[in-house]
């Protein structure tokens, strides 16, 4: 009886290291794959927020630039895009998402801080155009406003393209994606 007992009790333990191996590996499946859905969701939801926020300074932006407006009438919405942009690019930082996803992680970064530059061009342009020398008021802040708004404009379209592909890399290490699966 005794060497009954100590094979089921060998078999037991050999059934226990197998489920805590099983275990052990489904754990870190899921782990990734909630990092990689996380940042998928949070990167989706940066990308809307941003193409909202930048969309509707760019088109007041576009109202001085074609002189339908007044450029003092636009300063405080700039330097409210200025620090959203800035807050964003800090948002950009936080995510934490799959290794592959660093690089695109990075340029996001760089062009939301590429955008914040490009409303402080703006606003020198409205600066010069409002308060200005006569001699300012035509030509340079007329290029500063198009510039930014150029520069707004590519920064924000850039932008969309990196999280558009942060969101390929991160559904490319989401191991229940590559399975197949779609989670949730």
């Amino acid at each position: 009886m005794e060497t009954a007992q100590a094979i089921a009790l060998l078999g037991f333990v050999v059934l226990a290291v197998a489920v805590a191996y099983v275990v052990r590996r489904a754990s870190r499946v899921l782990y990734r794959t909630r990092i990689a859905e996380s940042f998928r969701t949070a990167a989706a939801d940066l990308d809307v927020r941003v193409n909202q926020s930048l969309g509707e300074v760019a088109h007041l932006i576009d109202v001085v630039r074609r002189r339908e407006a007044d450029a003092s009438t636009i300063r405080a919405s700039l330097a409210a895009a200025q620090d959203a942009a800035l807050r964003y690019a800090d948002e950009a930082r936080a995510l934490n998402g799959p290794p592959s996803t660093k690089p695109d992680k990075v340029r996001m970064v760089e062009e939301l801080e590429r955008a914040e530059r490009a409303l402080a061009l703006v606003d020198h342009g409205c600066e010069l155009a409002s308060e200005g020398a006569r001699m300012e008021r035509g030509p340079e802040a007329d290029t500063s406003i198009k510039r930014g708004y150029l520069n707004l404009l590519h920064a924000r379209e850039s932008f969309s393209e990196h999280v558009r592909s942060a969101i390929e890399e991160a559904e490319a290490a989401s191991p229940a994606r590559r399975l197949g699966r779609r989670p949730g």
